[in-house]
């Protein structure tokens, strides 16, 4: 128990060092940030650690949860739903129908069914694009510089939180039926290309959340800084205790995010230990070592597969739309799949696969890392190249200072895989 109590004291450790030599602003926004990874990587964890599940969209799954907080936190657009609103929403009934009539026809005819299919699916594929195009034509025209979009249902920006997670399960769930019978490095193919998709379609449909234009201005769960700013009571707090009111005003708006987003790494946490602790975790793991073996034990194999990758990916909706609102807007374009799909896996194999406490170490190193290795790298190069001649080569070098973060996260890969392969807090 000594490790893992060592380790997360210098983890803690390097924050605060983080918070001297630099400022507690930066070292608050480092650790809500690093939240947000740990509760990503508890749910790739869940799926790679606990069933040996390759998931590498990740991202898609991610971009979900921060569609949400749209959909759920932003006030609706006036006369977006009589503009075209309804008819989206019946041209995706049709298409819900269509789909659901194609499968019951190849299930329940005979011969024919063939034919009987592909009539269903062109048929409802023209009638949905008559319907749908339309409706997004009538909502794209409303005030399109600042809007253009149908918006959301204006509630608190914390119940985003948990509809993300349903968004994200409910994809799972569709990607699960059809490619966890794969075999994983398929399986890990499936799950990028679905989230491409997924990013494609965020950026192209701008009645959904205005595509490429982004979304700004997002509710908070906590006040904003000029407003506190603006309050003579916190000034007068602020100033009692000898701060600056607008630093402090930083300072507290990070420590509300921090205690939300600790309170949900909490919840997860412990759901997750629970969970892997129990007869239920326990037979994940046994089919993880041995699929054919638990299989023969009178195990549902696939349905296990199904039912962890629909609870980890609802984490990981989770944790995107914890994200969104923590950046205050959605931005499509930000969502990088092969980049931050394979930050969230050094994470994952980092602290230990397998196990929730490693998964959650590895959140909190690894964007640690990826946030502070730039600066440390540039004040290293600026001190090794100090005593050569101006030239082209002291230029190079220390412009090379914004490529160290990829070759620092695979040094520290190569190293923990060479020296720990199991992870810094392996599973026990």
């Amino acid at each position: 128990m000594m490790r893992p109590v060592l380790l997360f004291v210098l983890m803690a450790a390097l924050f605060v060092v983080t918070g001297i030599t630099q400022s507690w602003s930066v070292a608050l926004t480092i650790l809500n940030m690093g939240v947000v990874s740990a509760i990503m990587a508890l749910g790739v964890n869940m799926q790679w650690g606990y069933a040996g599940l390759f998931n590498i969209g990740v991202m898609g799954f991610a971009a979900l949860g921060g569609l949400a907080v749209v959909l759920t936190a932003t006030p609706p657009v006036e006369g977006a739903m009589a503009a075209g609103g309804w008819r989206i929403l019946g041209a995706l009934a049709v298409g819900l129908a269509a789909l659901v009539a194609a499968v019951q026809a190849w299930r329940r005819m005979g011969r024919g069914r063939g034919v009987a299919v592909l009539v269903i699916v062109v048929a409802g594929f023209i009638l949905f694009r008559h319907i749908f195009d339309a409706g997004v034509a009538g909502v794209e025209a409303i005030n399109p510089t600042v809007q253009g979009n149908i918006g959301g249902l204006g509630l608190p920006v914390w119940m985003a939180w948990p509809v993300g997670g349903l968004l994200a399960a409910i994809a799972a769930w569709g990607i699960g039926k059809t490619a966890l019978g794969l075999r994983s490095d398929y399986l890990a193919i499936a799950t990028l290309g679905i989230a491409e998709i997924v990013l494609a379609v965020m950026r192209n449909e701008e009645w959904l959340a205005r595509g490429v234009k982004n979304v700004i201005g997002l509710p908070r769960p906590v006040p904003y800084e000029v407003d506190l700013q603006q309050s003579a009571g916190f000034v007068s707090w602020a100033q009692g205790y000898g701060f600056d009111p607008v630093a402090a005003s930083s300072i507290v708006v990070k420590l509300g995010y921090l205690g939300l987003f600790a309170l949900v790494l909490a919840l997860v946490m412990l759901l997750a230990e629970l969970a892997l602790k129990s007869p239920w975790g326990r037979m994940m793991r046994a089919i993880r070592d041995n699929e054919i073996a638990a299989d023969a034990m009178g195990k549902n194999v696939k349905a296990r597969h199904l039912q962890i990758f629909i609870i980890g990916s609802a984490v990981i909706g989770i944790a995107g739309a914890m994200m969104t609102t923590l950046d205050s807007q959605l931005t499509p374009a930000s969502y990088q799949p092969l980049r931050y799909t394979f930050l969230v896996w050094v994470m994952v194999i980092v602290g230990g696969s397998g196990n929730n406490w490693g998964a959650m170490l590895g959140g909190f190193l690894i964007w640690w890392l990826w946030v502070m290795v730039e600066p440390i790298g540039q004040g290293v190069l600026s001190a090794m190249t100090a005593p050569m001649a101006d030239g082209w080569l002291k230029a190079h070098l220390q412009e090379g200072a914004a490529h160290m973060r990829l070759l620092t996260m695979g040094v520290i890969l190569l190293l923990v895989l060479r020296f720990s392969p199991r992870g810094l807090i392996p599973e026990r």
